[in-house]
């Protein structure tokens, strides 16, 4: 990069997305201040004690806590789960699940087996009609 261009900076939003770490409980030094890819890449590859931490202990996102639960984003609404979980939390709702829990991972399990069994289908009729898949509009790629 020559030294007249600016670093392109992105807010800590984005960065916390891209570390998979929940913003509110990451510090105040990182929650209030542009990060540029520099410091993304430098806390990827030599993470910080508090980011080693987050990442162990949590809270964990949305997506991260309904990826260690075996449930959708959805599931976890439906299960009434407002706040980020910890890793306790996580365990403890493993260990002794409720009844929304058991019901939210056979949707979850269901839909995924369902969506297998569509593309199974797709990839059988485009190898016994030698017919391209389609694209978004509908039509050949």
């Amino acid at each position: 990069m020559s030294p007249d261009k600016k670093p392109q900076m992105m807010k800590p939003l984005t960065a916390a997305d891209k570390l998979g770490i929940y913003l509110p409980a990451a510090p105040e030094e990182f929650r209030n201040s542009p990060i540029s890819r520099a410091d993304l890449d430098r806390l990827r590859t030599d993470p910080p004690a508090w980011l080693t931490e987050l990442r162990h202990t949590g809270p964990f996102p949305r997506d991260v806590t309904a990826r260690k639960l075996g449930v959708s984003n959805s599931g976890l609404t439906r299960g009434g789960v407002s706040d980020a979980l910890t890793a306790d939390e996580i365990a403890a709702l493993l260990a002794d699940p409720p009844e929304w829990l058991i019901r939210e991972r056979e949707n979850y399990e269901a839909v995924i087996r369902e969506n297998e069994r569509v593309k199974a289908k797709e990839a059988e009729r485009r190898a016994t009609t030698n017919r391209p898949a389609k694209n978004r509009f509908g039509t050949g790629s």
